[in-house]
């Protein structure tokens, strides 16, 4: 692989504690990379090593390669042969472009969204998830990033009693989805959008699927009380305890004129959390992650389970697209 990509660093990055930078940057030698048949072969032929770093550093943003739209991208992402995951229970209001690619959050640009998982509020999750950059935006707009297993074991130092009890009771998220999607909310995505129909029945379905409470309310709203989840995971592929949860997302993030964000997450047995146990978390979430700044055809691989992210207030325009990958 050294013939065809060099690693660069990137202004932020840090080292992980086995020594591997997060995140791994790739960029194509001269010429290795004429355009995006050449990237495919590059992805077919050495598929396998860059999964390994994937592992390793839990992060790759592949910078500088031929990937000019929202079809290049599709085309790349595919390359990787995993299953497209469907956005189903997610809150982010998102439009389609592809079959498996979409908008990233279209909440207001005003509105940071705090760091989180992809979809840790549900049971099935994306293993991997890839975002595009097609328009970076002039001011802000930054995707941040951080390593999971070191925010576990900052915030298990910081705060013992509190990690303790949600790795003993884990945790449920609660929220209202609107009777259509709302733009104007980061955790605007009606129930007919988050459960792909416009059947209330089928809605129930997939709730019932999930093993998500849910209550009709008399606006058509949904009220949704998601199964215990754990707010810590165990990756056996590293050995390491990861911060899986969207606790920090939730209790700053999902405020709307529906949902309380203070009530949008809660110890299992309903137990309030600490507003200032929830600082804290948010402070080290912050300390301990890298911020780049985009670069048009820029494409970051995420490994979910090792990795969350956020997104910072930006100047529009600004047109980020992901895919998600079980």
């Amino acid at each position: 692989m050294d013939s065809v990509v060099s690693i660069i660093p990137l202004l932020g990055q840090i080292l992980l504690d086995n020594g591997n930078p997060f995140p791994l940057v790739l960029t194509p030698k001269s010429d290795s990379m004429a355009n995006l048949s050449d990237v495919m072969t590059f992805i077919e032929q050495y598929r396998e090593e860059l999964l390994s770093f994937l592992i390793q550093s839990g992060a790759i943003l592949f910078r500088n390669f031929p990937i000019s739209d929202a079809l290049a991208f599709d085309t790349f992402a595919r390359a990787f042969k995993w299953n497209p995951l469907p956005y189903i229970g997610g809150a982010a209001p998102r439009r389609q472009i592809t079959e498996i690619v979409f908008t990233s959050n279209e909440s207001p640009p005003s509105e940071p969204i705090p760091f989180h998982h992809e979809m840790a509020q549900v049971p099935k999750f994306p293993e991997h998830l890839m975002f595009f950059c097609e328009i970076p935006s002039k001011c802000g707009g930054e995707t941040p990033i951080a390593y999971s297993p070191m925010v576990y074991n900052r915030i298990s130092r910081a705060l013992p009693d509190f990690v303790q009890k949600l790795e003993d009771t884990h945790v449920r998220y609660t929220r209202i989805l609107p009777n259509g999607d709302d733009p104007q909310s980061a955790i605007g995505r009606g129930w007919q959008s988050t459960y792909q129909t416009q059947d209330r029945l089928r809605a129930e379905q997939v709730c019932q699927e999930q093993g998500t409470d849910c209550e009709w309310l008399n606006d058509g709203c949904l009220k949704t009380i998601t199964k215990i989840l754990p707010a810590v995971r165990f990756d056996e592929r590293t050995g390491k305890k990861s911060w899986f949860n969207s606790i920090v997302a939730a209790y700053t993030g999902w405020s709307d004129k529906r949902n309380d964000g203070k009530r949008a997450v809660t110890f299992a047995d309903g137990t309030l959390m600490d507003k200032d146990d929830i600082d804290q978390c948010a402070s080290i979430l912050n300390e301990f992650s890298v911020t780049f700044t985009w670069q048009q055809g820029d494409v970051l691989l995420i490994d979910n389970r090792q990795v969350l992210h956020a997104r910072k207030s930006f100047e529009p325009p600004r047109r980020i697209l992901a895919a998600l990958f079980q």
